[in-house]
């Protein structure tokens, strides 16, 4: 249930006009902060796009900051869904690479949603610690690790090296989008494959 904080601080649910107005203008600001970056999107050019006041998009978001942020949990909502639902789909075994491929296949279909990504954590103040990063690869590494009965491995490390090769598949789609970034993700799982085998 959608909810909007009125004046008085008491929380109202929103009717299906503010829902799509909403919906809409995180759709405008994930597009114009795609296109044109954190600093040059503002709420004037958000109004121009949807078509209405600045007043308008204040009576929705109080702040460019809260809109960015909205725009930035709907980009991560999909994003992990998606993996999420990849990831489920695999056994223990294979739910690293089933990660791998699907961040990579979401951020390589939705490059508008990567720029999102960035550049709130870049310059929107999304609130980013690491571990919320490595941590739910880790837990898959260490499960595909025992449904292997493979030797110990170093869940946390292994993660945040896959992490970082995912970050740098991704930015190397965006500065080229001819980049074979499947090609790039298969490699990737086949490396992780040999460490969880060693």
């Amino acid at each position: 249930m959608a909810t909007r904080r009125g004046s008085g601080g008491d929380e109202r649910r929103l009717t299906l006009t503010e829902q799509a107005r909403r919906g809409q203008l995180i759709e405008i600001t994930i597009e114009l902060v795609a296109e044109k970056g954190y600093g040059g999107t503002s709420l004037a050019r958000i109004a121009e796009a949807a078509g209405i006041t600045k007043a308008a998009v204040l009576y929705h978001f109080p702040t460019k900051d809260a809109l960015v942020e909205a725009a930035y949990e709907h980009v991560l909502v999909a994003l992990t869904t998606e993996v999420g639902e990849a990831v489920e789909a695999a056994d223990a075994a294979g739910g690293p690479g089933a990660y791998v491929r699907s961040m990579i296949g979401h951020l390589h279909e939705h490059p508008r949603h990567t720029r999102m990504i960035v550049e709130a954590l870049v310059h929107g103040g999304a609130d980013h610690a690491p571990e919320a990063r490595w941590g739910p690869l880790a837990q898959l590494i260490e499960a595909a690790a025992e449904a292997r009965a493979g030797g110990e491995v170093d869940a946390r490390t292994l993660a945040i090296i896959v992490g970082g090769g995912i970050d740098a598949i991704v930015s190397e789609r965006l500065h080229d989008p001819r980049y074979d970034t499947r090609a790039a993700a298969d490699l990737l799982t086949e490396l992780l494959e040999a460490a969880l085998s060693r």
